[in-house]
């Protein structure tokens, strides 16, 4: 049975997130690891899901493999009513070229808007931590009578720069400008000490979408983004409103963590956003059940500490062994191993890690299926770190890509 209004879901996932480098080397950003037991593109499928809407394209393009696979074997739908979620890999449908930008891989990617007619099409990007309530979204969108609604979270304007920003009108909902990363951001109407950063979340009216993408597509000066190109049109024709994200009611929030969204476009901001999980009364609480963030993990047994190996402010995957190592304030993913004597703190372990003895590991992201030997010293001298050749964040964060060996 379809939603009322039939809503299709397309998600943004081609990006190659070079910021994120090393975790990203081997992998589009949208299937980073996260949380130690999901991808970072299962927060806005789980969104999307959890509000109804079953009918989910994924546009990919880069270092596609292990993101097509993820959804394929995690995100099924049931066939019988016709619900899916798909990847859709650039196809050259419209000659032999790739997407140039997310508006252009939205223009090559219509077949899919025509097979499937709805009324309403979210675009929403992949790569972002947060819950949320999309229907609420779509809701202000059909009763406001807009092109585009675009989200948009509440931050304070000295911070605001480095974001694109939205100026809204007077009356506070519409959209007057769409600015990218201006010095001087404007202020949100009764309360001029803060900007509306836009998410980069969209709710199009189907018909408003097309008719913008094709006067896009003819524009030789355009880059064919939805940023940068689509949503300032939209904007100039009097077609856009803002979505105050502060105003979405998830079920199962917390005063804590109500209205949290993280860009993880950096290593810093992605492991900030891994120590934000670790509190006893977390800034983001993935143990919500109202509202879950769903993904899949292999058949592990729980996790085991043995030989008074212990774990403090931390998370700890299933099938993962402390074996007399100590842990704190850290995120270890499933299947991760450590052993006697090895001290681990303020570090991200993504899954399939093995720690040997007397290791001492401070302030780092270490990805999937690294070996570090017994006695090997991680963020404890960073020279040393960067004279091996490890990557260091401006924030003092070493990582360690994937399969590496210390």
């Amino acid at each position: 049975m379809r939603n009322s209004p039939h809503v299709l879901g397309i998600v943004l996932a081609g990006g190659e997130g070079k910021r994120l480098m090393p975790l990203t080397a081997d992998r589009a950003k949208p299937a980073v690891p996260f949380g130690g037991a999901y991808r970072l593109i299962d927060f806005v499928l789980s969104n999307m899901v959890n509000a109804g809407y079953m009918r989910i394209c994924v546009l990919t393009q880069y270092k596609s493999h292990s993101l097509d696979r993820h959804i394929t074997t995690t995100w099924r739908m049931s066939a019988m009513v016709g619900d899916y979620v798909t990847p859709v890999p650039a196809q050259q449908r419209l000659g032999p070229r790739w997407y140039t930008g997310s508006a252009d891989a939205i223009f090559q990617s219509l077949n899919l808007v025509y097979d499937e007619k709805p009324d309403i099409v979210c675009v929403f990007g992949a790569d972002n931590i947060y819950r949320m309530d999309p229907r609420q979204m779509v809701q202000q969108h059909i009763e406001g009578g807009a092109g585009v609604t675009v989200a948009g979270i509440r931050m304070p304007r000295k911070e605001a720069s480095a974001f694109g920003i939205i100026e809204t009108a007077p009356d506070g909902r519409g959209i007057k400008a769409f600015l990218e990363k201006p010095a001087d951001p404007p202020g949100i109407p009764g309360s001029p000490d803060e900007s509306y950063v836009s998410m980069g979340n969209y709710v199009f009216s189907t018909d408003a979408l097309i008719e913008t993408l094709k006067v896009d597509a003819g524009d030789e000066g355009s880059v064919h983004d939805m940023g940068g190109n689509i949503i300032p049109m939209m904007t100039e024709k009097g077609m856009a409103q803002v979505y105050d994200f502060a105003d979405n009611d998830v079920p199962g929030a917390t005063d804590r963590d109500r209205g949290y969204w993280r860009d993880v476009g950096t290593i810093d901001a992605y492991h900030d956003a891994h120590m934000d999980l670790v509190n006893v009364h977390p800034v983001f609480n993935l143990y919500n059940r109202q509202w879950p963030i769903l993904g899949h993990l292999p058949p592990l047994p729980p996790a085991k500490f043995v030989l008074s190996g212990n774990s403090h402010e931390s998370m700890v995957g299933a099938g993962s062994i402390i074996a007399g190592a100590h842990v704190r304030d850290s995120v270890l993913g499933y299947d991760v191993h450590v052993n006697e004597g090895t001290f681990v703190e303020g570090t991200v372990i993504n899954p399939g890690t093995r720690i040997g003895r007397g290791a001492v590991i401070r302030n780092a992201v270490i990805d999937k299926y690294c070996e570090i030997s017994d006695g090997a010293q991680i963020g404890v001298d960073l020279e040393q770190d960067r004279a091996r050749g490890f990557t260091i964040s401006d924030g003092g964060i070493v990582v360690l890509g994937k399969g590496t060996r210390v």
